[in-house]
């Protein structure tokens, strides 16, 4: 709900008489006006400050800047007891909160804080911290992206250097750790599949087997800025050169050693996470945490084998419309390798990507009347992450407007990356996907910060492929190879329930997954082994889009059954990504309540 102009003169009126005013019903002009609890924003904010002082990463990424020069050491016996201390006492704090005290808007709030804590809570019983790295989310390719210069990091004074050369001391130390987290992890049986091991290695290499001057950690020497004069540029060039050269680069080279020498002969042959130890209790966690939803496993795996039937369906249909005379296993054999759907050159891709953000541009409006005041750009994925990093991603803008949103676009195989999936793409991936969904979220006004730069993955997977559907109403996907490359993007979502699933909670091998994805979809194979490797190492992530997205696809056509002629989809759109990222249940009771309200407007 926000604060109005006479909750500052109530929490004027506090802080001189020394005491903080509750919620309560305020007549103005006749007007009834609800007044915040300053107490539980206090709470709400003091939460936040604490998670960013045990996690200054997310401070520099959301543009605290006194926090640049330090990164935690997450493996360490204190930061876990810390973040069991910080989840205690504000589950503790949470739940004894009066709702009675509170606006609507902070209700949600203390709702959104509490399912935080209980699932974070619950998740403190399993071992992550045994598996702090893998070739898909690492800490590694985190610090070499912010190193680069190219991330949140900044590198424009001498002091900004030297926030980094601190933070490489820290992330030294991690790296210590870690590998002492994953010699424990070893003992107990709970350590990597083998084939991840073998991705990581060559990452780590691609580090360290270069010249220190083509590091990707160098170009921020490469690129000082003029604003350092000469007198102070050259001592912080040696300084900076020698953390690289005598701390960073040898720390990354024995972390690959250790990999090669000792890891990789004690990783395992299995590829699901059932098979370690407790292994089906903690995908059950993973998968809830991810979709927040308690939906059980095995009736994922059973809607996503639906939804792989009906989207099958839709794709022979096109088949059938474009006239090709073969069946839908040779549509798609023709679809991943004739020459007319592929361009030639990387430049030619980000840059096709480039005309169709404007082509969207034009049409949002009509769908949308609050959209984010800061923009994104598309870049090609860096080369040394694109062997593995995914088809496509996206990083959010800085809160204070400095650094816009980037759509990245892997432009390693060009095989892998079809004209006909590109409409389809940038809609999930920027505007009005992710790119609306996480600006948006961090500029909106009068919310917790925690809701601002939190997050969930089935509300922000939910909307990115939801987005994707608002492609058809768009007038987007009017081409039907277009239109197939929506139902390719929709195909892959819905696979990853079947084979998320069937990878972690029945059994199947990573090749009886990879054989299940290319029998389903036209995607290259370099793309399905990606995929299907991202799914061995982050469990449960890959349920989120489609429960997301089918959950809110039923919200608006209950609110449209429910309000006909009053259901405004603006207004829907705007009730969707108000308050931040929300749990299904969440979301559900906020819908609700406003389609109640437009009833009785």
């Amino acid at each position: 709900m926000g604060f109005k102009l006479s909750v500052v003169a109530l929490a004027t009126a506090a802080m001189i008489s020394g005491c903080q005013p509750a919620a309560t019903d305020t007549v103005v002009s006749n007007v009834v006006v609800e007044v915040a609890d300053l107490r539980f924003d206090q709470l709400a904010q003091n939460y936040f400050d604490d998670g960013i002082d045990l996690n200054p990463l997310m401070g520099t990424y959301i543009g605290r800047a006194e926090y640049n020069n330090h990164l935690a050491n997450t493996s360490s016996d204190e930061y876990l007891a810390k973040s069991k201390q910080i989840n205690a006492k504000y589950l503790t704090a949470v739940t004894e909160y009066d709702r009675s005290t509170l606006t609507a808007q902070q209700q949600l709030s203390r709702d959104i804080l509490q399912y935080e804590l209980e699932i974070a809570i619950e998740g403190e019983q399993f071992a992550a911290e045994l598996l702090p790295m893998n070739q898909f989310y690492s800490k590694v390719i985190t610090f070499v992206q912010l190193g680069s210069g190219q991330s949140a990091q900044p590198f424009a004074t001498v002091e900004d250097f030297e926030n980094f050369i601190s933070r490489i001391d820290d992330f030294v130390v991690w790296l210590d750790s870690a590998q002492a987290r994953m010699d424990q992890g070893i003992e107990q049986g709970v350590v990597l599949p083998t084939v991840l091991v073998e991705k990581l290695i060559p990452q780590l290499s691609a580090l360290v087997d270069v010249d220190l001057q083509d590091s990707p950690f160098y170009s921020p020497l490469v690129n000082l800025s003029d604003a350092i004069p000469e007198s102070a540029a050259t001592p912080l060039r040696n300084r900076y050169h020698a953390a690289l050269a005598n701390k960073l680069m040898p720390a990354i080279a024995q972390l690959r050693d250790y990999f090669t020498e000792v890891y990789l002969g004690a990783s395992r042959q299995s590829h699901g996470w059932g098979q370690l130890p407790n292994g089906a209790k903690w995908y059950q966690h993973l998968a809830n945490k991810h979709t927040t939803t308690e939906l059980p496993v095995a009736e994922i795996h059973q809607l996503g084998l639906e939804e792989v039937a009906r989207i099958l369906a839709e794709m022979d249909k096109v088949r059938a419309q474009v006239g090709f005379e073969g069946d839908l296993a040779a549509f798609f054999e023709y679809l991943g390798s004739d020459p007319q759907f592929f361009f030639a050159k990387p430049e030619q891709l980000v840059e096709g990507y480039s005309e169709i953000r404007t082509k969207i541009n034009t049409v949002l409006p009509q769908y949308f009347d609050v959209m984010p005041k800061a923009d994104y750009v598309v870049k090609a994925v860096e080369p040394f992450r694109e062997k593995s990093a995914a088809g496509a991603s996206y990083q959010a803008p800085a809160p204070d407007g400095s650094r816009p949103g980037v759509f990245y676009v892997n432009t390693y195989n060009l095989k892998a990356q079809p004209k006909w999936g590109m409409t389809t793409l940038s809609l999930h991936e920027a505007s009005p996907g992710h790119h609306f969904q996480i600006a948006i979220k961090q500029e909106l006004e009068g919310i917790p910060s925690f809701q601002r730069f939190g997050g969930y993955t089935a509300f922000e997977e939910g909307w990115a492929l939801y987005s994707e559907y608002l492609g058809i109403e768009m007038g987007l996907f009017d081409d039907p190879y277009q239109y197939f490359g929506k139902l390719s993007d929709e195909m892959l979502r819905a696979m990853r329930l079947v084979v998320d699933t069937g990878l972690h909670a029945k059994g199947w091998s990573r090749e009886q997954a990879i054989q299940y994805m290319l029998d389903n979809s036209p995607l290259a194979e370099t793309d399905v082994i990606a995929e299907v490797e991202r799914y061995m190492a982050i469990p449960g992530q890959a349920l989120s889009y489609k429960v997301g997205q089918l959950t809110i696809l039923r919200l608006r056509a209950d609110a449209e059954a429910q309000l006909g002629d009053k259901f405004d989809l603006r207004d829907f759109h705007n009730q969707v990504l108000s308050s931040g990222s929300l749990p299904m249940a969440l979301l559900e009771n906020k819908i609700d309540l406003w389609v109640k309200q437009q009833q009785s407007a």
